[in-house]
């Protein structure tokens, strides 16, 4: 077995606390990471950046 097949051999630290993740919870390494995650992106703390402007949805209909 080669290392790019081995799964579990390159995985990344959970993006919240930097503890190992945990297969379960991936990428986080328990649901409260998971939960503040989640509860970041419904508070508007992360957002995915488009060319549209504010709004433009609203307008097409």
């Amino acid at each position: 077995m080669n290392e790019m097949s081995d799964p579990h051999k390159f995985i990344r630290p959970c993006p919240i606390c930097r503890k190992p993740a945990v297969e379960r919870y991936m990428p986080f390494c328990s649901k409260r990471c998971s939960d503040l995650d989640l509860g970041r992106w419904l508070d508007g703390r992360y957002v995915i950046e488009t060319e549209d402007s504010p709004g433009a949805e609203d307008d097409e209909n």
